[in-house]
């Protein structure tokens, strides 16, 4: 599952494969000796129509190595925004890059967060830097399907899916891996979590910037632990909000059993609040009964998709952002209770997907597929993915299966030499007896993030005490692999993305950090941001 947040001593000598890079700026890889020369400083200028970013955005491009143990080889071009700082000149402190998660996100559109009341005093100080990642947007774009048979709907998502239909979803996923290899071809292992950390050091360097100021939400706190791991002498001050669990162990696999319990506890929390609520939406006084209501409604739409366009598996993706956001929880108890009583129309206009977003939707996917498959370590043998999945799905049944469903490519992620090429890139488990070695089914361990004492500036870590996609443990456990970093958590809350959002505790933590380097006591604690108000929509006078 995606772990995108909704705004709203190992030091630098990691593994012998991985990439050193001296003051000078120059990248050069351990494995073969050659060195990478720094970019060019970017040159910005107008936008590109496609980014639909108004004036006062400037946009540029950086040119990367594809394969940084090959650095003169085959070169890609990353697209980068930038707003500059409004401060004077005493104030400015350089650029502040932000990457919002994922994998498969951009954060072209960063440099329009200058202009809202609670970035303010951050953008007098920073130029706002965003950019597209490897494989995402125009940043040599990485797709796997063809985007309108990936987005066809309605869908299903049974709650307790059959022999038949397991089945099915295998063989979708097999296609998809097979489509990622036909049209990737060889790039296909550079589409990782190190990659995108080297990346990222290209870009503090054709920023011009000595050092880096960074701020990473979700997925974007995992590869910025790793440029941490990388290029600890290169870190500046760093934010990680919403922190993905970096133990080797977990990636990604296990984390992605871990968020199906974070987000059954967020499901609940949910239907709490609408029991709570009882007198607005009418749809139950124990969360037992709202759920119930919801699953009743689920189990309708799996037999009769609403409007031809809303199954099941389109309710589910709708309602999953309860779990991401608080925001979300009126208006989708607004829709589920305008539809038990009668009237469909709330619910068919939230439940259907926005059109025009397939391409983008497929590239965001292609590029989270790819990421995460290259990444870890996946089990081949789909015995083991039921059994998981099963046991998981028996206290987690909410998104259990689903989150199965969108990782489960990895089990037929092509297979590759010890060397790193693609043994054979049609050549996948073809049933469930085929189990590869742990080391067969991606093309990099992962990386074992953590920093010597001493090595790495204090950095911000923020956590959500009750959030779903990223669990809480993942922060206490980035804040045990890099020491001098301290942890602020909003204690009853579950929104994913906590800084620059409602609770101002927090707030003036990121800001003070970002500011003037000062970071909290290593455990600080936020109290819990407003719970929504309910909402209705009004009834039209006949």
């Amino acid at each position: 599952m995606k772990a995108v947040a909704l705004y709203g001593t190992l030091g630098s000598l990691v593994l012998t494969a991985l990439v050193a890079v001296p003051a000078d700026g120059t990248a050069r890889s351990a494995a073969a000796g050659t060195p990478a020369p720094a970019p060019p400083r970017i040159a910005f200028g107008h936008c590109a129509p496609e980014e639909h970013l108004p004036a006062g955005v400037e946009c540029g491009r950086l040119t990367v190595p594809l394969d940084y143990a090959r650095p003169a080889d085959k070169k890609i071009t990353l697209t980068v925004s930038r707003a500059r700082a409004t401060g004077s000149a005493k104030e400015r402190q350089g650029a502040l890059v932000f990457n919002p998660g994922g994998p498969g996100a951009s954060s072209m559109n960063f440099p329009l967060y200058a202009k809202v009341d609670r970035w303010r005093r951050t953008a007098r100080a920073y130029d706002f830097i965003g950019y597209a990642p490897r494989g995402v947007g125009r940043s040599a774009p990485l797709t796997c399907q063809d985007p309108a048979k990936f987005a066809k709907i309605p869908s299903e998502s049974p709650r307790h899916p059959s022999k038949a239909f397991k089945r099915g979803k295998a063989a979708e996923a097999k296609a998809y891996a097979q489509g990622c290899a036909r049209n990737a071809g060889p790039a296909l292992r550079h589409y990782t979590s190190a990659n995108n950390a080297r990346d990222l050091d290209m870009l503090r360097a054709g920023l011009g910037e000595k050092k880096l100021t960074y701020m990473g939400a979700s997925y974007g706190t995992y590869f910025g632990a790793v440029y941490a791991t990388l290029f600890p002498g290169h870190v500046r001050r760093m934010v990680f909000d919403s922190v993905v669990n970096p133990d080797p162990r977990q990636v990604w696999y296990r984390n992605n059993l871990d968020q199906n319990i974070g987000f059954e506890r967020r499901w609940q929390d949910w239907g709490r609040w609408v029991a709570k609520h009882h007198k607005v939406y009418h749809l139950g006084t124990t969360p037992q009964a709202v759920l119930r209501a919801y699953e009743n409604v689920r189990e309708r739409l799996h037999r009769r998709p609403l409007g031809g366009k809303v199954g099941s598996a389109q309710l589910q993706a709708a309602f999953l952002k309860t779990g991401y956001n608080d925001a979300y929880w009126p208006v989708r108890a607004a829709a589920l209770a305008t539809y038990v009583k009668g009237d469909p129309k709330l619910l068919l206009k939230q439940a259907t997907p926005a059109p025009g977003g397939e391409k983008a939707d497929e590239n965001g996917n292609a590029v989270y597929t790819a990421v995460e498959c290259n990444d870890g370590l996946w089990p081949r043998d789909l015995r083991v993915w039921d059994r998981d999945n099963t046991a998981s799905a028996r206290v987690a049944p909410f998104e259990t299966w689903d989150n199965a469903w969108m990782n489960l490519p990895c089990a037929f992620w092509p297979r590759y030499s010890p060397r790193g090429a693609v043994q054979d890139p049609t050549r996948y488990a073809e049933d469930v007896t085929d189990v590869a070695l742990p080391q067969a089914g991606a093309p990099h361990r992962p990386v074992d993030v953590r920093t010597a004492p001493g090595a790495l500036p204090p950095v911000l870590l923020l956590a959500a005490e009750r959030d779903g996609a990223t669990p809480h443990s993942g922060a206490v456990e980035l804040r045990r692999r890099l020491p001098g970093a301290s942890l602020v958590t909003e204690r009853g809350a579950g929104t994913h993305g906590v800084s620059f959002g409602t609770n101002a505790c927090a707030n003036q933590h990121v800001e003070r950090y970002l500011l003037t380097g000062r970071t909290p006591a290593r455990d600080t604690f936020c109290g819990p941001r407003a719970e929504p108000k309910p909402v209705m929509p009004a009834k039209k006078r006949k």
